[in-house]
């Protein structure tokens, strides 16, 4: 084989250094495609019939969908992915299967175990089931819906790519194009690309999060995180750890989590080529969602006979979570955890890990009480209507006043019992809403919430912290008028919710016999 065609090839699998270069030189091999194309009798239909545009697939509930079952050599160079979100739309009036529950399977050489494995969603940076867009090198994920992603990937025998829906509902409208090489023959040390996923809901107590361990030789490329907060306050002080060829104490050593993402004093939406933020919904609170990619294309980790890549889940907490009941930047936190690790690696991976089955990957829910405005809502003079958005599983309830002046809405709910809670507002934004100021039993919690967006969008509003009793109560928003962006003064809200706090704050009680009434508080 030429040197020159090795040094090409080595190239291309690490990262080439100036791509536009590459192009003018020569290039060995045979380009092929897999893909979702319309066929008959096993070739592309090619004709005038219809069918000839039905160019995907329909994976029902619990089955595996064979994308790519080819032999080698060969280079994977491209991945594209398209299929129907999980609400229901016209072809899917059920919905389909979240991407979250699709898990993406990939096995090089017949190898025992896969080198891929993780769910597609978070395989290409988008987390907690949503679809958010990633501009980046290798990772493209374009209007949050097409899935591509440029990692080279060897094979020397054989290539066998899968879907798994893991979900109750069907993928449908699956389609897909898989870009390769096929070559004469690949040098003997050349690795394999892996990826692979891990979960903690939450961090285990007393031990570094663990994002790869495994023994061989290597480099690492990437690093996807997502973080559900469980405390209030800022998660992202822990430090990365990295044990490169078995030593005993890291010799890499980072400063923060966020710096580790290449950011500086916390995170927010960013897309880059080398690092980003898909998305960031709301700082410091109970339920908060942060999903980060970090790629290592111009300073892959080198590694001989193995690695370890860790994080500290360490931040700052409020008082009523601290054990010295003090505010500070260095607790041990207890958030949902989750990440998908990429690297090469020659042969096969010692990385233990398996991902969980879909169900186990979704996050558990945080809510103690959840009283939906669109079942007992009570409201002043207007038209109230039950609204399905595809912002929320269920219908939001749409409220619209005969008059701003006056106009309030009410929704009761019940505490069965005293423990710690967190009062959060479920809510939707529009060109025509209003402000209102929300009340709790009479109590003014903060000041009113501008439910004002150019856009219909939904989120997530905090009120309080506190230690109810238990009984009745009733959250009450009043119109106060509206943004002078705003074509009106209407109301969306999807529910109120009370969420629970993490143990130790019961265990602590450092809150319990103070009156939210004379002094509410929000800790974030």
């Amino acid at each position: 084989m030429a040197r020159w065609w090795l040094a090409l090839f080595l190239a291309s699998v690490v990262g080439a250094q100036t791509p536009l270069d590459d192009l003018s030189r020569p290039q060995v091999g045979r380009s092929r495609r897999v893909s979702s194309t319309a066929k008959l009798e096993g070739q592309p239909r090619g004709d005038l019939n219809e069918a000839s545009n039905h160019d995907n697939f329909r994976v029902a509930p619990g089955a595996t969908h064979v994308v790519m079952d080819q032999a080698g050599p060969g280079v994977i160079t491209h991945m594209w992915f398209t299929f129907l979100g999980p609400g229901p739309q016209d072809w899917a009036p059920q919905g389909s299967a979240n991407h979250q529950e699709m898990l993406l399977r990939i096995t090089w050489d017949g190898q025992a175990k896969p080198a891929v494995e993780a769910p597609l969603g978070d395989f290409f940076a988008n987390c907690f089931g949503r679809r958010d867009e990633v501009i980046s090198e290798p990772v493209v994920v374009e209007d949050a819906d097409s899935y591509n992603c440029f990692w080279r990937m060897p094979f020397r025998k054989h290539a066998k790519i899968e879907i798994v829906n893991q979900s109750k509902q069907a993928i449908n409208l699956l389609y897909y194009n898989i870009d390769w090489l096929q070559v004469p023959s690949l040098p003997a040390d050349t690795p394999y690309f892996h990826a692979q996923y891990r979960q903690e809901y939450p961090a285990v107590s007393g031990r570094d999060y663990v994002v790869l361990d495994t023994k061989g030789k290597g480099h690492y490329v990437g690093t996807v995180m997502a973080v559900r907060t469980r405390s209030p306050m800022w998660f992202g002080e822990g430090d990365e750890k990295i044990y490169v060829d078995g030593e005993a104490k890291p010799s890499i050593w980072g400063t923060g989590t966020e710096d580790y993402f290449l950011s500086a004093w916390g995170l927010k939406r960013t897309k880059t080529p080398y690092f980003g933020v898909p998305y960031f919904d709301t700082w410091g609170v109970v339920g908060g969602h942060t999903s980060a990619y970090r790629w290592h294309l111009k300073d892959p980790i080198v590694f001989g006979t193995g690695l370890k890549v860790t994080f500290e889940h360490f931040g700052w907490i409020s008082a009523d979570e601290n054990a010295d009941g003090k505010v500070n930047s260095w607790n041990e936190r207890q958030d949902d955890v989750s990440s998908v690790a990429y690297w090469y690696q020659t042969g096969e991976s010692a990385f233990n890990g398996q991902t969980p089955d879909g169900p186990e990957r979704r996050l558990p829910s945080l809510e103690r009480t959840i009283a939906y405005a669109r079942d007992g809502a009570r409201h002043s003079a207007g038209d109230a209507v039950a609204q399905r958005l595809d912002l929320y599983d269920g219908p939001q309830l749409l409220f619209k006043p005969e008059k701003a002046e006056g106009a309030w809405l009410e929704v009761p709910f019940r505490v069965e019992r005293k423990e710690p809670l967190h009062l959060v507002l479920n809510l939707t934004t529009s060109y025509d809403f209003g402000r209102w100021q929300p009340s709790l039993n009479g109590v003014k919690l903060g000041g009113p919430i501008d439910f004002y967006s150019e856009d219909v969008d939904s989120t997530e509003v905090h009120l309080l912290d506190f230690w109810p009793e238990p009984g009745e109560y009733v959250l009450r928003l009043d119109c106060v008028g509206e943004n002078a962006k705003s074509k009106g003064c209407y109301l969306g809200l999807e529910s109120v919710r009370l969420r629970e706090r993490r143990p130790r704050v019961a265990e602590y009680g450092r809150d319990k016999d103070k009156d939210w009434r004379t002094a509410p508080t929000l800790y974030r």
